[in-house]
């Protein structure tokens, strides 16, 4: 099916635009997942206190001016590289590489970290199948499926975000009931996961808040298909936005219930399963399998979408010449897809499985993601303020707002995750000496048209 891109006679393959706004919203949702606030839920509440809720609430402030930033360079600049086209030709084509480079361990490290989840998720389901078995499967199964084609992928999201809204609805509705039952609650009760007089600590919420950032990790890829939607200029930043939001209201709502479930802040029997074990108390052995398998699939989910922004992301770079464009830069004329990307994306992640641990995954993809995002809020004062010289307030205040809510959840990131992101930034500038021939020449220069 030619559902990526189109041909013909005067033209090589390029980019088709099939993608409209609930495509995107569907595809954000489904990489970020509904189900997002759930694997980090019992972390949070230790290092926030048991203020959840507030982390996220704080998050979900710095990600909205991000999503604006991003949905204001996808109207300028309706490419596939996302942050690498924004920052490289609003700031320059240097710092743009760099954003591109931070982006790809981003962008790799995410279905790694799904394919590690879900083998693990596995093994607690068939424990007398190995882990490597599991983790090659849902590698190669992450790839296949992205070889298939664009709206096939569309139409994927839609079913497993209906579903997944079910299974959050079901999780409301135990836990309601379970509340319901308890004695007569104080108003004070209710005010907790929000604010406890007893446990706030500014430090203990802002040092949570960059983990609860984790929540919205993903809805950056609805920008790497600006080539591929219909009205970009408009859809892609309503797009990101409504992700955003929709993503904040309903994970402020699904931890608010759990931690009142819970009644403390910590006492888990382990803190990375925290919510499963809220889930058995509300609704017994039916809800807690139900929401192990809401996991597997939502995780699933995450990693297909993130092999599809990752392969966009590197097509993006490689049409530019940021990457070997002959290898990265080219499309599949039959299938319609940047096959080698996908095939590339594949083949790390098969790697990353028996390289990585899901901690220091998940701590690295923080890293490349926030240099990004802090990339993208600079691009739209450069662009706006500084070139073209429109000094309204939207040019100058929340994107820089936008900048500093970023920096500060980068800054508080672990010391393992700033290691790790060092060493991969330093590989990126000794990749770029090594391209520049000692820096004597330009990096690369963009040569895609902006339609």
């Amino acid at each position: 099916m030619q559902d990526l891109l189109k041909t013909t006679q005067d033209s090589s393959p390029h980019l088709k635009r099939v993608l409209g706004l609930w495509d995107l919203v569907f595809y954000g949702i489904i990489v970020i997942t509904i189900t997002a606030p759930l694997p980090i839920f019992g972390i949070v509440s230790i290092q926030a206190r048991g203020h959840v809720v507030t982390s996220i609430l704080i998050a979900m402030v710095a990600m909205l001016f991000t999503a604006v930033s991003y949905g204001r360079m996808a109207s300028v600049y309706p490419l596939a590289g996302s942050a690498f086209s924004y920052v490289g030709r609003s700031i320059h084509p240097a710092a743009g590489f760099l954003t591109g480079w931070g982006m790809v361990m981003d962008y790799m490290l995410n279905p790694i970290l799904c394919s590690i989840f879900c083998s693990k998720t596995m093994m607690n389901v068939l424990p007398g199948i190995p882990y490597a078995v599991f983790a090659i499967f849902f590698a190669l199964l992450f790839t296949v499926l992205n070889l298939r084609g664009i709206k096939t992928n569309a139409r994927n999201n839609q079913i497993l975000v209906i579903v997944l809204s079910i299974v959050v609805l079901i999780f409301l509705i135990y836990g309601i009931r379970y509340l319901i039952k308890l004695p007569v609650h104080t108003p004070s009760e209710f005010i907790k996961p929000f604010y406890d007089p007893a446990t706030f600590s500014l430090s203990a919420v802002l040092s949570g808040t960059s983990i609860a950032a984790l929540t919205y990790i993903g809805f950056d890829g609805i920008s790497t298909l600006s080539e591929e939607v219909r009205n970009p200029r408009r859809n892609i930043m309503l797009a990101t936005v409504l992700t955003c939001f929709f993503t904040g209201i309903i994970a402020s709502l699904e931890v608010y219930v759990a931690q009142l479930v819970w009644g403390t802040w910590g006492d888990f029997p382990d803190a990375d399963t925290a919510f499963v074990f809220v889930a058995k108390k509300a609704g017994g052995d039916l809800l807690f399998q139900l929401i192990n398998i809401s996991l597997l699939v939502s995780i699933m989910g995450a990693g297909i979408g993130a092999m599809l922004g990752a392969a966009r992301l590197l097509y993006g770079m490689g049409r530019e010449n940021a990457l070997p464009r002959k290898f990265f830069g080219m499309v599949d004329p039959k299938r319609f897809i940047p096959r080698n990307n996908v095939l590339s994306v594949g083949a790390v992640t098969l790697i990353g499985v028996f390289v990585l641990s899901f901690k220091l995954a998940a701590e690295m993809l923080n890293f490349g993601a926030f240099i990004a995002f802090m990339g993208v809020n600079l691009s739209v004062f450069f662009h706006f303020f500084i070139k073209e010289k429109n000094r309204r307030f939207i040019n100058i205040v929340p994107p820089l707002i936008g900048f500093l809510f970023c920096f500060f959840i980068w800054i508080n990131l672990s010391i393992h995750a700033k290691i790790a992101g060092s060493i991969w930034v330093l590989a990126g500038m000794i990749v770029g000496f090594i391209k520049t021939k000692g820096f004597r020449k330009d990096l690369f220069s963009f040569t895609t048209p902006v339609d």
